[in-house]
């Protein structure tokens, strides 16, 4: 661990601070049936082959990809949620492997901003509805009074 590239541990992944956390529900269905290879598995390899053709082009990854079981909105198809020391925790829905750029391109945005914020009017077109809900950057401040 370095000064300038402070670890968070995430199970058993190592999480550098200095970029997003995409977690995408690999077992999100789009509210089909059970199926062996759904569409949250689908966009969560979608994002890895464009994040790894990003690698091979000398570009820095956008975002680190973390899968999760359940994200418990399963009513609103695909689901992810991208997280960042400091910065807001955003819970995203509607998603599918055909967004996959456009979550990688709001992804560099989120990064970029000051408090994971980004505005419908910066967010690609595609990812118009895609905000579920948001969790603060703090979940507790024993200074504040509710």
């Amino acid at each position: 661990m370095t000064a300038e590239q402070p670890q968070l541990s995430s199970g058993n992944h190592p999480v550098s601070v200095s970029q997003p956390v995409l977690h995408v529900c690999v077992t999100c269905r789009r509210g089909g049936p059970a199926m062996a290879h759904p569409p949250g598995a689908q966009l969560l390899e979608r994002l890895q082959t464009l994040l790894d053709a990003e690698q091979q082009a000398g570009a820095t990854s956008a975002v680190q990809l973390r899968s999760v079981a359940c994200l418990a909105a399963c009513d609103q198809g695909c689901t992810a949620a991208i997280a960042m020391e400091g910065r807001w925790t955003w819970l995203l829905g509607h998603l599918g492997p055909e967004k996959a750029d456009d979550l990688l391109a709001y992804a560099r945005l989120y990064a970029a901003s000051s408090k994971g914020t980004v505005m419908p009017s910066r967010r690609p077109a595609s990812l118009a509805n895609m905000v579920l809900g948001r969790v603060p950057a703090l979940l507790y401040n024993e200074q504040e009074k509710p």
